[in-house]
């Protein structure tokens, strides 16, 4: 396989990883790509070194401490996935595309909308219903776990993503199919007689 190639499976994989990890926290993956865009481990792709500058950083850091905060407070954490919905495909985009490189921008900008926005899309989805079920069955007590959960995923998701991309796109896949099997109809259609 070519080198190229290679490079580019690669970025894409950490692209997807970190858009899904967008899904369940939108500033902490972000904070992370910036930080380790900073510290020389991530090359970012034209026009993004603006998320490894001190200002991004900082920025980020403090966004991502108001929405783990917020995330803590009854009903506040439901109201907030529905501003984190359309935040996190955004954020997803935009991480996917600050990581494809070497792709003609208008492919990378493709791939980062259908591939990066649709994953942090279904994951954000995923984590909605699963807190709304939770609000229902505990009166909104068992959110607090849901939303520790959801901060350690986003967490080990966007540095596996960066350090195991590979393993982080099979992850990522792999949830998917699960999240899509779970959540098809499975009431049988019914014929009408005439």
């Amino acid at each position: 396989m070519d080198v190229t190639w290679t490079e580019g499976i690669l970025s894409l994989a950490i692209g997807i990883g970190l858009a899904a990890a967008t899904g369940m926290r939108v500033f902490v993956p972000l904070l992370v790509l910036g930080v380790t865009a900073r510290m020389e481990w991530l090359p970012l792709s034209a026009g993004f070194q603006w998320l490894s500058t001190w200002p991004a950083i900082i920025a980020l850091a403090i966004a991502a401490v108001l929405e783990i905060g917020a995330y803590y407070i009854p009903l506040i954490d439901n109201f907030l996935d529905l501003l984190a919905s359309p935040l996190a495909v955004m954020a997803g985009i935009v991480a996917t595309a600050a990581v494809v490189t070497d792709l003609p921008p208008l492919v990378r900008w493709s791939v980062a909308i259908v591939a990066g926005g649709g994953t942090a899309g279904v994951v954000q989805t995923a984590m909605s219903v699963v807190r709304l079920k939770s609000t229902a069955l505990t009166a909104g007590f068992g959110n607090f776990v849901v939303s520790t959960f959801e901060l350690i995923a986003s967490l080990a998701a966007s540095l596996i993503a960066i350090l195991a991309p590979v393993i982080a796109m099979l992850v990522v896949f792999g949830l998917l199919v699960v999240f899509l099997a779970l959540t098809r109809n499975r009431t049988p259609v019914r014929r009408q007689l005439t």
